[in-house]
């Protein structure tokens, strides 16, 4: 396709797939599109493991690594121990998210604070020295974009990219932080709408693409992605139309065949219509889209404590919830009312599943229709 986005990162289709799953990520780009492998999780180690297999697999075809490296959270420039990071946990917390457990019959005897203090280490990610240890591995691979899924670039990304020829893309959700990013050196923008899974602003996508297009111009016309609740190439293509170089995409590729979620969660989503997510603080400590149930129902009841900062809030919510996902697979009834992912609000189109080239095949050939369908009525 005749595209800025695809000239720069030597892609067919400018069809981007934010995953945490590896097969996904090569899946993507083997059928023309640019898989970006979700790493905020992993540790340095893993990442080269999953990076190596990447490389294995791939066909030297271009992909990307996004990272979260946010501008505020609780000790970002400090380097708290796990244990002091999760002494920081009120105790109200922890026993209002056992509360939820024990109403679906879950005990939480085992959700201890040495579970707690593995994911906190897991948290070193986000602070300085865990970050640069993070993009100097995913810089020894042969990645063509990296992101920041949080606030700015820090500067070591922005500089590493520009040595390595790497392009560095931030997701923004407001075109103030938009315009603040251009001026940062960013190469590429993911302009977020709220119908977004995971983090996300409160614009929508349909106003925060064209409003950010706009606003930058006077600053930069850095090639935008536009991202949230975009999960048909009909979709693609109205972004497009109103600035977009691209798509970034991530729910779609959460009911594929290859996709990491669990066949419980996966059959959630395949039910659920736009209205059944919900944009709440309660996972993460910062405002994230998830598929609703009654733990993210119960966080925003009068009597639950407010979220605490990231990553504080993650260390209350995490350990529970991988308990409900493990309970649910062996078809506890509890745990399969509670169970919950990230999704966006497009997951009322998501009624199908099938394999990820399928699903790029599909975004092609509607992409094509819509903009046949455009053509004609302009009477080209």
């Amino acid at each position: 396709m005749n595209s800025r986005i695809c000239e720069l990162l030597g892609t067919d289709f400018p069809l981007f797939a934010f995953s945490h799953c590896r097969d996904v990520v090569v899946e993507v780009s083997r059928a023309g599109g640019f898989g970006v492998l979700g790493a905020a999780t992993l540790s340095p180690e893993q990442l080269d493991t999953e990076l190596n297999w990447i490389d294995d697999h791939i066909d030297g075809l271009p992909y990307g690594v996004d990272l979260i490296v946010p501008n505020k959270m609780v000790g970002k420039d400090e380097q708290p121990t796990p244990e002091e990071t999760v002494g920081m946990i009120p105790e109200a917390h922890k026993e209002f998210a056992n509360s939820i457990l024990a109403a679906h019959d879950i005990g939480s005897d085992d959700i201890t604070d040495e579970l707690r203090k593995a994911d906190a280490a897991l948290g070193e990610n986000m602070r300085p020295a865990g970050a640069q240890r993070h993009l100097e591995v995913a810089f020894s691979h042969p990645i063509k974009l990296i992101a920041n899924a949080l606030g700015m670039p820090p500067k070591m990304m922005l500089d590493m990219g520009k040595a390595k020829g790497v392009a560095v893309a931030a997701l923004v959700g407001a075109k103030e932080h938009a315009i603040n990013q251009v001026h940062a050196g960013v190469d590429v923008l993911v302009v977020a709408g709220s119908e977004a899974g995971g983090h996300c602003g409160s614009v929508s996508t349909m106003v925060l693409v064209p409003e950010v297009h706009e606003a930058i111009q006077a600053h930069g016309d850095v090639p935008i992605l536009a991202a949230g609740g975009i999960v048909t190439g009909r979709q693609m293509a109205a972004a497009m139309a109103m600035g977009a170089a691209g798509a970034w995409t991530g729910s779609v590729w959460l009911t594929t065949a290859e996709a990491e979620t669990t066949p419980v969660v996966k059959d959630k989503m395949l039910a659920a219509g736009s209205s059944d997510t919900v944009r709440s603080r309660s996972r993460t400590g910062k405002p994230s889209r998830q598929l609703r149930s009654p733990w993210t129902d119960a966080w925003e009841r009068p009597d639950a404590p407010e979220p605490l900062p990231m990553p504080l809030q993650t260390l209350v919510s995490e350990p529970p919830l991988a308990k409900v996902d493990k309970l649910a697979e062996i078809g506890h009834p509890g745990a399969r009312d509670l169970a919950t992912y990230w999704v966006g609000q497009g997951v009322g189109l998501m009624n199908t599943s099938q394999s990820v080239r399928g699903v790029v095949n599909d975004f092609r050939e509607d992409f094509a229709t819509a903009y046949e369908r455009l053509a004609m009525a302009v009477g080209a």
